[in-house]
């Protein structure tokens, strides 16, 4: 079992909120609850999720992302010159549409040192025990990918693809900011590169004003940029999502359209991969990973439902992962978090915890 991150048994990041974080968020949301009081409960519920994923035999530990409502608004809204915005519309899903809310770019866009996930990382290296710490924020390409056609204030940039070099600088203050808080472990939640193979979204972004032509290049070059000077003894992996809110999904296709330009040209250390339905095409485009140190993370087992999968068949496509890719690079964790957005997928608290048992036992059989 490898000893550094990305580890043969990982997770995405998020988990169900408690009974009592979604009681106590709430509270607050309705007026009754102080913001001391719910981040009281946050910090309770934060310590005893820690303890859980050491005790289920992770190596890592996140904090559930326990104090967000959604994976990437939380962060964005909180850099300068974004906003979070209500939209007349939210993002479709499978039958069902997020709350509707969208980015706004009306300032020059920076990372704040007061940023609120530099203490909320903080707080969770204090929490661990054995476990290293690990933080997921949004890819600096979803900020991109999901503006609104007229949503970039023309008095700061010209053009939306003029954000780029102000957007990749953000993102290499932040990646020193977390450093300097002592994170070693971080990942970049990307929904970008799922959405550039499926033809279907492309098309929808093309109608949003974005110019796709050559967009998975330009894509690579600021991913390149915002790593540029990344301290050698941390680790930055990726996400890439095709959705997840209340277990539904929203792109499809195969990873063939991009695979040369994120696994070989991006300087990544690790992808997760959501590999746990047909909708992400064969092993195939592994074969662009190059030799040496970044890893895949296959994300065989689904966290959308509660249903648990046959050990005998994960190790089997692991197997046939490993005929493109060494296995040596290989690793597995659940396709995606198990609540991007604090409503949550559609399993219970137990079926979640034994997937994550699940991971551990099959990976310990397959590489231990």
């Amino acid at each position: 079992m490898s000893q550094n991150p990305p580890y043969r048994a990982d997770i995405v990041g998020s988990f169900l909120r408690t009974p009592a974080l979604a009681k106590a968020r709430a509270d607050r949301e309705a007026g009754s609850l102080d913001a001391d009081a719910l981040r009281a409960v946050e910090d309770a519920e934060i310590t005893a999720l820690v303890a859980k994923q050491e005790e289920s035999g992770l190596k890592l530990a996140t904090d559930g992302e326990f104090r967000r409502s959604w994976w990437h608004f939380d962060f964005f809204g909180l850099l300068d010159g974004i906003d979070v915005v209500e939209l007349d519309h939210g993002i479709q899903f499978q039958g069902v549409q997020t709350k509707p809310r969208g980015v706004q770019v009306n300032g020059r866009i920076g990372f704040p040192d007061t940023h609120p996930m530099l203490d909320h990382y903080r707080f969770l290296q204090q929490t661990v025990g054995t476990a290293q710490p690990k933080i997921s924020i949004p890819a600096p390409t979803v900020a991109h990918f999901r503006l609104e056609k007229d949503a970039v204030d023309p008095a700061f940039y010209g053009e939306r693809d003029d954000i780029f070099d102000d957007l990749a600088a953000a993102y290499r203050d932040a990646v020193k900011a977390f450093y300097d808080a002592g994170c070693r472990y971080l990942q970049f939640d990307d929904t970008a590169w799922a959405y550039l193979c499926s033809p279907a979204e492309l098309e929808k972004a093309a109608a949003r004003g974005m110019n796709v032509d050559g967009i998975a290049e330009r894509y690579a070059k600021l991913l390149n940029d915002s790593l540029a000077g990344k301290p050698d003894d941390m680790t930055i992996t990726t996400h890439v999502c095709r959705g997840n809110f209340r277990s539904t999904w929203i792109s499809s296709g195969g990873y063939e359209p991009v695979a040369e330009q994120l696994l070989d040209v991006v300087q990544y250390d690790g992808y997760f991969l959501e590999y746990d339905s047909d909708r992400a095409g064969g092993f195939e485009p592994l074969r662009f990973l190059p030799k040496g140190d970044k890893t895949v993370v296959l994300g065989l087992v689904t966290s959308k439902s509660g249903e648990l999968e046959d050990p005998a068949v994960i190790r089997r496509r692991i197997a046939e992962a490993s005929a493109f890719a060494p296995l040596e690079q290989l690793a597995l964790s659940p396709q995606c978090g198990f609540a991007s957005t604090e409503e949550g997928n559609d399993l219970t608290q137990e079926q979640q915890w034994a997937k994550i048992r699940s991971v551990v036992d099959i990976a310990e059989s397959v590489w231990g």
